[in-house]
């Protein structure tokens, strides 16, 4: 499969990259992200366990790893626009369905649905971003943050709105919450019909070429910790918050640092995405994620867990990028859409490990600050291993199978 030949002549390409960031915003940042804002009130409202509440994440993050295993021959069947908006409206239509039940399984399929939409819109999306951004190998890398700086846009909005509407509307109110949230999606989607987002996509039928794993295999294992370490976080923190007391100010608050830091990330970690190096920038930017979860072991105050909010953020949306930036250093532009749904997966399986793991951690031992512990060690030994991680020759690019 080829990557899309050039961008579409009519649109700048930031402003192509900031729209297709929309999928991602409302596949990634409200889809999945703005649930740990209802968690608290849907357990206490619906009687589930810390186990249970985790194991919402892990359905959409099985959706999301679903989705991206199929990714790229979605991709090759309906094309680059109809994969990418086609998976954003099953996520508006799958957040209408969280504000509809209670039922749990009901529940459990909206969240699948959320995860499998999410992965269409963010692989062909990313790879889509990444072959515009390369189109301006001078600012390559600040362009490319620009797509992962759209789930941060979803953050921010869905924390200045839902721990609101909580405390106007009171417990048990959580589906009003999806409700808000859905039509925040339904705007942010509008802009995806508005503007071309199709360019020449090819694909080689008769190419026996394979991504071969060995030669990442590190990097792959470092990029899985992330996955089941930062879902933790930010699955649980919201509820570490109220439980030390925070109210919907404090919530809004720590939510929205988290999403505004996606907006600092192009710049802050501009030269380090530019180090062709291995795994180096991963580990540098993983290492701070590390940092960032840590935190809040230190100390319980507003002012802390600000900080902590935002050394996470600003370091969260950039390990994304810098495993796209890495591709895009080690593989040729065909790869490109098959090397990062392979990095997709590896994150997926991850993700969908580490919150019903840490919601099961949490119910035993009977705290959250556990949660947070496990949190910070996986991001850690993910550091590690993405700097165990050497540059690919094009030796280690293919595995090819007759």
């Amino acid at each position: 499969m080829h990557a899309p030949d050039r961008p579409p002549s009519d649109a700048r390409p930031a402003r192509l990259i900031l729209t297709l960031s929309l999928a991602a915003t409302v596949g990634l940042g409200i889809g999945r992200f703005a649930y740990a804002l209802v968690l608290p009130d849907m357990r206490e409202d619906l009687g589930w366990s810390y186990s249970a509440a985790g194991f919402m994440n892990t359905i959409n993050a099985v959706g999301y790893l679903a989705g991206a295993l199929v990714a790229s021959r979605l991709i090759q069947r309906v094309g680059w626009a109809a994969a990418i908006r086609g998976g954003t409206l099953a996520c508006v239509a799958a957040l209408a369905t969280c504000a509809l039940t209670g039922n749990f399984i009901a529940l459990s399929l909206a969240r699948l649905v959320l995860g499998l939409g999410a992965a269409a819109g963010f692989v062909a999306g990313g790879a889509l971003a990444a072959t515009i951004a390369q189109s301006r190998p001078e600012r390559a890398n600040f362009l490319l943050s620009l797509f992962y700086a759209g789930p941060g846009i979803g953050i921010l909005a869905s924390g200045l709105i839902a721990p609101f509407t909580l405390q106007y509307f009171g417990p048990g109110s959580w589906w009003v919450v999806w409700w808000a949230l859905t039509l925040l999606s339904v705007a942010m989607t509008i802009p995806l019909f508005l503007i071309r987002i199709e360019s020449g996509a090819r694909f080689s039928e008769g190419s026996h070429a394979a991504f071969a794993i060995l030669p990442v295999l590190i990097y792959l294992a470092g990029y899985f910790l992330f996955g089941a370490g930062y879902i933790a976080y930010m699955t649980f923190m919201i509820a570490y918050v109220r439980d030390g007391g925070g109210g919907a100010a404090a919530q809004a608050a720590f939510w929205s640092l988290i999403g505004l830091s996606a907006f600092v990330t192009p710049w802050a970690w501009r030269g380090v995405l530019a180090l062709d190096r291995g795994g180096l920038a991963t580990a540098i930017i993983l290492g701070t994620n590390a940092l960032g979860a840590a935190l809040p072991m230190l100390g319980h105050s507003p002012a802390w867990l600000a900080v902590s909010a935002v050394v996470f953020g600003v370091a969260f949306f950039a390990v994304v990028g810098s495993t796209t930036a890495f591709v895009r250093f080690n593989y040729p532009p065909q790869m490109w859409p098959t090397a990062i749904a392979a990095m997709t997966i590896s994150f997926g399986v991850g993700q969908t490990l580490g919150p019903i793991v840490v919601g099961a951690i949490t119910d035993a031992l009977g705290s959250l600050s556990y949660a947070l512990n496990v949190s910070a060690a996986l991001l850690a030994l993910g550091a590690v291993a993405a700097l165990c991680q050497r540059k690919v020759g094009p030796e280690g690019r293919m595995a090819n199978s007759e």
